[in-house]
Parts: structure tokens; C-alpha cells; sequence
């Protein structure tokens, strides 16, 4: 089969498609005939050999993927053969078969393209787990959603917002807030010539940034309210103010999902599928998919990442 490899760690150019070793399915795996799979931040890192696969984990970049199930593995249970699936992965999307621990395989959502359903894994397990399953955002609460534009960010606003929640979103361009209005966003913030701390507050906080937005992060918390820090684009390291934590009674929470044990991924998926595919089937939460870019041009796709000119997500398409 044919995988991109990352040559060695750098820019996009290091990605290339190769001839590269089969791979089998275990007794406990699924194998997918791979359709797309989505890009994601965490595989900018990978390229740049900042962010190694877990232990076990295939080398090859890519967290979640939509395809043909081709073969199952003994003890699989609830898949056979010729399921149209998606799932979210370890690692190994960016290749022509990926096999899969059968507790992180989904079905693909009704009135979903095969294709589009790659953008959904990460993104929906990732927004899921943590303001939901989390940091437990209820109808009625505000939700701050820090990159709204991302992919993670599109499925955020529009996942609270059906659910009933208030969403302010944070993004770098009025092209983007459009786009994020049109998904429900209530509140719209420029980041790059306004204070969101001056402009909202909010109950729950979903953050990409880290440490250079903490102190403003506890700023607009209201009283109970709950911080997930799932990226650090703006630093690891920051001064906290305990007294206001401790006044305002905060959690701050750090939260990652490529290295959970698949038993605690499968907690997870099973949860997506009962609570936001339904969602998916009506129509109140979508894939947004900025590009979809042939597989075999990996490092292009990588480029259009790390503009930050995309609006959700960017898929590699076979």
C-alpha cells in the first residue's frame, strides 16, 4: 500500500507518498479502506517532530479517516465487511488502509458524503469530551470557543448551539466571523484589534491557545465556571491568579485525546454516536470542509494549514 511518510522532521515538503509495508488488522481491529482523512493540527506538530505517535501508534500522520471496512479482526464486534465507516485514530490516516481498534469506528452519519465524514472524529469526539462530557456545558450557558474558524471551533459553536447554549467565538479575520455567524455564533470577536476580556463572559471556555490567554481566560469566567486548555498555540507556561480561581470557584482543566487507552476512546465514540450523530442526521451540526486535496499531495494540504486562511477543515481524498 501507499502512505505519506514524514522524511524527516520539517515543512510541508518532508511529506511523501510511498510505497510502504501492508498493513493487517489485529484481532481486536477494524481495516478501512481509506476514502479521506482529515487534516489536523496535531499532524502539522507530528511533520515538525514536536508530537510523536503514542506507543504502538502507526508512524504515518492522521487521526481520523472515512472508508470502506475491508476485513475485521476476530473479535470485532458490530462491523462486518462493506461498512461505509469513519473513525478517529492514533495515528496512520494518510495512507490507502488504516487499521483500527473496532471501540474507536463509528458509522457514518446519516445524510453525510463518505468523503466529508473524515472531518468528523476528531473534531466531534475532541468538543465532546471536553465541554460536554467535561466541563459539562448546560442549556442556557455561555460558551467562549477560542479559533473559532478551526475545525474543532466550527463544530463547537455549532454543537452548543443546538444544544441550547450561547456561543461567543474568538477569530483573525471579518471573513471568518461572517462564516462563524452563519453557524450560529452569538457574540463575534476579532482577535486581532479587540479585547475579548472587555467583550464577554462566558461559563465554559474552549481554548487552543494556552498560556498566553490564561489570566484572560479566568478574567471571563463567571462564578463555577470551567476552562479546557486542549492546545497551546500561544505558549505551555503562564502565571495564574490563584486568588480569583479560588474566589470564583474555577476548574481549569488540560485535556488531550490522541494518547487515551482505547478503552476510554471507546467511552467517548460511543457517546458521539448516541449524542451529537443524531445531530448530524438533522442537520443542526455539519462537517465544514474548507478543501479537499488528493492524498498524494499531503504537504500542499499541510501549506493550507498553516496559513490559518481556512475555514473547518482540510481533507485528503483518495
Amino acid at each position: 500500500m501507499r502512505a505519506i511518510e514524514i522524511t524527516t522532521p520539517g515543512p510541508p515538503e518532508v511529506l511523501e507518498w510511498r510505497e510502504v509495508p501492508d498493513t493487517t488488522p489485529d484481532r481486536h481491529e477494524v481495516l478501512i479502506e481509506v476514502s479521506a482523512a482529515g487534516v489536523n493540527r496535531a499532524d502539522v506538530l507530528q511533520r515538525l517532530g514536536f508530537y510523536d505517535p503514542p506507543p504502538g501508534a502507526s508512524p504515518y500522520p492522521g487521526l481520523e479517516v472515512s472508508g470502506v471496512v475491508v476485513e475485521v479482526g476476530e473479535d470485532v464486534e458490530h462491523f462486518t465487511p462493506g461498512d461505509e465507516v469513519c473513525a478517529l485514530l492514533a495515528g496512520g490516516g494518510y495512507a490507502e488502509r488504516v487499521a483500527v481498534p473496532w471501540q474507536q469506528v463509528m458509522p457514518v452519519p446519516e445524510g453525510v458524503r463518505l468523503v466529508e465524514a473524515a472531518a468528523l472524529p476528531e473534531v466531534a469526539c475532541t468538543v465532546w469530551s471536553n465541554v460536554f462530557m467535561l466541563a459539562r456545558l448546560r442549556r442556557g450557558e455561555t460558551l467562549l470557543v477560542h479559533g473559532g474558524a478551526s475545525g474543532i471551533g466550527t463544530c463547537a459553536v455549532q454543537l452548543a448551539k443546538a444544544l441550547g447554549s450561547r456561543v461567543a467565538a474568538t477569530a483573525g479575520s471579518a471573513e471568518k466571523l461572517a462564516r462563524l455567524k452563519e453557524l450560529g455564533a452569538d457574540e463575534l470577536i476579532n482577535y486581532r484589534d479587540e479585547d475579548f476580556a472587555e467583550r464577554v463572559e462566558a461559563d465554559v471556555i474552549l481554548d487552543i491557545i494556552g498560556g498566553s490567554y490564561l489570566s484572560k481566560n479566568i478574567e471571563v469566567l463567571r462564578t463555577g465556571g470551567r476552562l479546557v486548555v486542549i492546545g497551546l498555540q500561544g505558549g505551555g507556561k503562564a502565571e495564574i491568579d490563584l486568588f480569583a480561581l479560588v474566589r470564583k470557584r474555577l476548574a481549569v482543566h488540560g485535556s488531550t485525546l490522541r494518547a487515551r487507552p482505547v478503552d476510554e476512546k471507546g467511552v467517548v465514540v460511543r457517546s458521539v454516536v448516541d449524542n451529537v450523530w443524531p445531530l448530524v442526521g438533522a442537520g443542526a451540526v455539519r462537517p465544514v470542509v474548507h478543501a479537499e486535496v488528493p492524498m498524494s499531495e499531503a504537504a500542499e494540504a499541510h501549506r493550507m494549514l498553516d496559513s490559518g486562511e481556512h475555514v473547518g477543515k482540510i481533507l485528503l481524498v483518495r
